[in-house]
Parts: structure tokens; C-alpha cells; sequence
């Protein structure tokens, strides 16, 4: 069975860095397109970024422009997201996904199927 498995979450200061990993196992996800979204408490699910499947085309929300980078290494089936500069409104629940159905690169999370279970990040002031 496919499974996408996030780590690298944590406790950081304001201003520190953090790299998130999305490990899949079960299937080959190079072919599709894979994304980064996060929940912080009593809000909804927001999308972050977005890599297509070759890791030529990304998206990202505006407020992580210029800090979050999405990247994947598909022979290791693995993404990645690297934030620097952390804000504590980055503080959250950071999920991984799959979109093993949608062709175009998307950034709403209806269009992706396949999920990760998270992992917390939290930024201190």
C-alpha cells in the first residue's frame, strides 16, 4: 500500500531553519505532482508549495516566497521542503501529498489524493 511518511519537524527559534522530508513507500510517485500544505490550530488547511513531477515547475503561497524551497528527488521518491526564516505564523502541522489523478500543478488540496500524516512544526519568538 502507498504511504507518504513526513520527518524533519520540530521546535525552532524565529529566524532559524528547518528541512522537512516526505518519504513514500509502497509506489513510484515520480510521476506526479507533489505539494506542501500545513494546519495550524483552529484553522483551515492552507497550501504551501507545489513541485510538479519533473521538478522543473513550482508554486508557492506568498508568504513563504522567498524563504520555503520545494525540491524532490524522484529516484529516492522522497520531497523536501526547506524553510528558513521562520515565523512563528509558520507555526503548524506540515503535510505532504500526492496527485495521482490531477494533471495540472495545483494548489488546492481537493486535487491531491494521496496524504501524509504530518509533522509539527513550532516556531518560538
Amino acid at each position: 500500500q502507498a504511504q507518504l511518511v513526513e520527518s524533519g519537524g520540530g521546535l525552532v527559534q524565529a529566524g532559524g531553519s528547518l528541512r522537512l522530508s516526505c518519504a513514500a513507500s509502497g509506489r513510484s510517485f515520480s510521476s506526479y505532482h507533489r505539494a506542501w500544505f500545513r494546519q495550524a490550530p483552529g484553522q483551515e488547511r492552507e497550501f504551501v508549495a507545489a513541485i510538479s513531477h519533473s521538478g522543473r515547475s513550482t508554486k508557492y503561497v506568498d508568504s513563504v516566497k522567498g524563504r520555503f524551497t520545494v525540491s524532490r528527488d524522484n529516484a529516492k521518491n522522497t520531497l523536501y521542503l526547506q524553510m528558513n526564516s521562520l515565523e512563528p505564523a509558520d507555526t503548524a502541522v506540515y503535510y505532504c501529498a500526492a496527485a495521482t489523478f490531477w494533471a495540472a500543478l495545483s494548489t488546492e488540496s481537493g486535487n491531491y489524493d494521496s496524504w501524509g500524516q504530518g509533522t509539527q512544526v513550532t516556531v518560538s519568538s
